[in-house]
């Protein structure tokens, strides 16, 4: 098949098609550009809500922490005392109650860095701190999701190197679906679908980006966004929480390596939303489940054009614009030194 041919691929870990159409990279822009990233921002600013001792929206005021800090989120999307709403009056109008924590973690007292910045001891930590918050929350919910929005251009409201975590007692859509796929793939062969995946694309080798060895970065095969990526253990674990010592460092660096690699391929503070997908916290077996994240990069020409998921893609099927081969081999192509540090 050409590289320039439109096909679809079969997204195995979540039932859905995408259509490739990689020719289209060939069309001229006359959309929407995103701003490039200003002036380089202070080591403390006076009127973040997040920086080390500053009063938050609420009122609160954050403690003069110096590493990772943890917080309730002041505007949580899911509360632990969820209301039960009324009746529903038809099959077609059901609703359910929910119950949840949202929290903040800052990833560090510096305003100024960013995961990839930052030395690989304090991504080690943040690793670690998204491990015991797991453990914590999943004694309680079912569902614990962990994850970043970085840049403006993936909505963060705040340039402060932070995450969030929300937990529930429901499993969200997206993971539900990973359940299912990943459970009659096990009930079928007897052996996990992430790890046959991983063997069959280290095996190829030409959708990794990095690999060490306890973990590997790829372009999936079933890739949504131009530069998207999965993070995998090479080991099958369940939860951050079940990490070893080894493959939590290990991690640490896989986070720098491929995060850089991101920033330095349009020479910008690269957007994205990033999340860990571990099984459910339900106390159940869950022999079927491999631990992985979830990088989803909205850039597609440069640091200025991104991708839309608009039209087609929310009426019909997701589409993209290069194949996930292209991506991976524009991605292996950038130094693992940060451009800034270039400069």
């Amino acid at each position: 098949m050409s590289a320039q041919h439109p096909h679809r691929r079969f997204n195995a870990l979540t039932g859905d098609w995408i259509l490739v159409s990689p020719h289209r990279t060939q069309r001229p822009w006359q959309g929407k550009t995103e701003a490039v990233g200003g002036t380089a921002r202070p080591t403390y600013d006076p009127d973040c809500y997040l920086c080390p001792g500053n009063r938050r929206a609420n009122g609160e005021h954050n403690p003069s922490y110096t590493g990772v800090y943890v917080f309730e989120n002041d505007f949580a999307a899911l509360l632990p005392t969820g209301a039960t709403p009324g009746e529903a009056n038809h099959a077609l109008f059901q609703t359910e109650p929910v119950r949840g924590t949202c929290r903040v973690i800052c990833f560090s007292p510096r305003h100024d860095l960013t995961l990839p910045e930052m030395p690989e001891t304090d991504i080690r930590a943040v690793v670690d701190t998204w491990a015991q918050q797991v453990a914590e929350l999943g004694r309680q919910y079912r569902w614990v999701q962990v994850f970043e929005n970085k840049g403006d251009a993936m909505g963060c409201s705040n340039p402060h190197p932070h995450g969030q975590i929300w937990a529930s007692d429901a499993v969200p859509n997206e993971p539900a679906k990973e359940n299912m796929r990943q459970l009659e793939h096990l009930a079928r062969q007897g052996t996990d679908l992430l790890g046959d995946y991983l063997t069959l694309e280290l095996a190829q080798g030409e959708r990794i980006i990095l690999e060490d060895e306890h973990w590997v970065a790829v372009v999936p095969f079933w890739a949504v966004w131009p530069f998207e990526s999965m993070v995998l253990p090479r080991r099958r674990v369940e939860q951050l929480y079940d990490l070893s010592d080894g493959e939590r460092r290990s991690l640490a660096s896989t986070l720098k390596r491929l995060l850089t690699r991101y920033d330095n391929l349009f020479e910008t503070s690269f957007p994205y939303s990033m999340g860990w997908h571990g099984a459910p916290t339900d106390g159940k077996s869950h022999a079927h489940w491999r631990l992985h994240a979830h990088v989803y990069p909205p850039l597609l020409r440069s640091a200025t054009i991104k991708k839309f998921m608009v039209g087609y893609e929310m009426l019909a099927e997701a589409q993209r614009d290069l194949t996930p081969e292209q991506a991976a081999e524009r991605l292996r192509a950038c130094s693992e030194e940060h451009y800034t540090s270039r400069r």
